[in-house]
């Protein structure tokens, strides 16, 4: 049985990219409604502040009048007490004269200090007031910003959603050097990271250069053995399960595939830059392993 006779089916077929993208989306949506009810209990407790704000303002309101009310008829209270003792002051003579003009002192003493007390009472009051209100206006200006910032979320869901789908059909399927219809094929960056949202594949990214020994990628080792600049074509060799394989004149964008004795369906390497003395590309393995 040789190696393609083992390959019972292709992979990542497209019902698959639906579930996978319909499952990004409901991720998304999920996202926004959670958002919702975050924006949604913000306003609650907003309108509780602003009820609880209202009271209070209404609650200094009235203690604030009770007690100039209360300071107020004190204040009358000394002032028709000193135009008494003033009155008083006139009409007497002698020592009763002195002790009259004394009591004049007095109540207006205590007048200037009732009218100064009703004076810092009221200054107070409103400073509570103003106090109040600014907390209030802060937190309208909070729910406000928590608006601006949901709003901004959906709009950068939507964005991206339209970005991940329009990256995403993008992305092409073609036949391999061995015959056998490829994964998605991505050509750049941004492919590739649309390529690993959709996660049908592990994605290994590499910048493979000119060495003498092997290099690590994933699972498998690679050695890039001659590149081909003028042509953008490279020859690799490839080391999994103890075994050596040469790829040889492979060009750009072509899956090269190759099996490995951990599953069924093949990997995958795709070299996207060919430069000087190296190579820019990924590989892309089966998420599930089965053994052959």
């Amino acid at each position: 049985m040789n190696q393609q006779d083992n390959y019972q089916a292709p992979y990542g077929n497209p019902n698959t990219k639906i579930a996978v993208l319909a499952g990004a989306v409901i991720a998304l949506l999920a996202a926004c409604i959670y958002l919702f009810v975050q924006l949604d209990k913000t306003r609650q407790d907003m309108d509780k502040r602003a009820e609880t704000t209202r009271r209070e303002i209404e609650s200094l309101r009235e203690a604030s009048s009770v007690t100039a009310q209360n300071q107020k008829r004190t204040v009358e209270t000394l002032r028709d007490e000193l135009e008494t003792a003033r009155r008083s002051a006139a009409m007497a003579v002698g020592q009763a004269k002195t002790e009259a003009e004394n009591r004049v002192k007095n109540v207006q003493a205590r007048l200037d200090n009732e009218a100064k007390k009703l004076t810092e009472a009221q200054a107070r009051a409103e400073a509570s007031i103003s106090e109040v209100k600014k907390d209030a206006a802060d937190t309208v200006a909070k729910v406000g910003e928590v608006n601006k910032e949901v709003g901004a979320v959906k709009t950068e869901v939507a964005s991206a959603k339209s970005e991940l789908e329009k990256t995403i059909s993008d992305l092409k399927r073609v036949t391999g050097d061995l015959g056998v219809q490829s994964g998605l094929v991505a050509t750049n960056g941004k492919e590739i990271a649309a390529l690993r949202a959709l996660g049908e594949r592990n994605i290994f990214e590499f910048d493979l250069k000119k060495t003498k020994d092997p290099i690590r990628v994933g699972d498998v080792a690679m050695l890039l053995k001659r590149v081909d600049l003028k042509r953008n074509r490279y020859t690799i060799e490839l080391v999994a399960d103890d075994k050596r394989t040469e790829k040889k004149d492979k060009s750009l964008n072509e899956p090269v595939q190759f099996y490995t004795s951990k599953a069924r369906i093949p990997y995958e390497i795709v070299v996207n830059q060919v430069k000087k003395d190296n190579v820019v590309g990924y590989l892309s393995t089966p998420k599930v392993t089965d053994a052959r």
